[in-house]
């Protein structure tokens, strides 16, 4: 079994397709986190702003049928659609990645929202007075004082949701995106051995999975040795 995978994957130049498949995954995943960090933060700023002006509790409204769609739906129905239906009416200008990353920093942002929701919750209500009192706006002392500080609060959630991406993003092959599972399964067809591939996909993720692990937890090591 091992000899027939490794002449796949050396002889036959299968490396690279995994090697495709590695950088799509990475890709979709990372800008999938960003774009769900930026989305996140916005709609947790729409949830706790003061609701005494009408358009923010609008908007608040908005944010709520936003969040129970993308948490309420199978992130591959999201992709189906974004895929099948959205890209064919912008033309066909929008190809596999591009959905993808779409869809699941779309998706990510509803999670994410009500992490850094938590993380602006869990700052004493204090330091956002004290913006106030100096003379900041509502959304400048969320900038500048309390997200800062909902950050570090919520690193290990940021952590896990970006694990959660790498692992999800095997999804995508769905709408004929080549990541690490299209690209192992690619393989294995090509053969009609799979135990290898897929043993060596479970592989590959862990590896994937326990890097970011590890990176995470340098980086609240070096926030504790900060607060010090």
């Amino acid at each position: 079994m091992w000899n027939v995978f490794s002449n796949q994957l050396i002889a036959k130049g299968g490396y690279k397709l995994i090697l495709t498949g590695l950088v799509s995954t990475l890709e979709i995943a990372i800008a999938g986190l960003l774009i769900g960090f930026v989305f996140g933060a916005i709609l947790a700023f729409i949830k706790v702003a003061p609701k005494y002006k009408r358009g923010i509790r609008i908007l608040s409204r908005i944010a709520d049928v936003y969040i129970a769609l993308f948490r309420g739906t199978p992130i591959v129905v999201q992709l189906l659609i974004g895929y099948f239906v959205i890209a064919p009416l912008l033309g066909g200008l929008v190809n596999g990645i591009a959905v993808s990353i779409a869809v699941f920093g779309l998706n990510s942002g509803a999670y994410m929202s009500e992490m850094i929701r938590g993380g602006i919750l869990s700052v004493d209500p204090g330091q956002l007075e004290a913006g106030r009192a100096l003379g900041l706006t509502f959304t400048q002392a969320m900038l500048k004082i309390v997200l800062p500080q909902s950050v570090k609060n919520i690193l290990p959630s940021l952590g896990n949701e970006f694990i959660s991406l790498i692992k999800e993003t095997s999804v995508v092959s769905f709408i004929a995106v080549v990541d690490l599972t299209k690209a192992y399964k690619t393989m294995a067809d090509a053969t009609y051995e799979y135990i290898v591939p897929y043993l060596m996909l479970a592989l590959t993720y862990l590896i994937l999975v326990m890097i970011v692990t590890f990176i995470m937890n340098d980086i609240e090591r070096r926030f504790k040795k900060n607060e010090r």
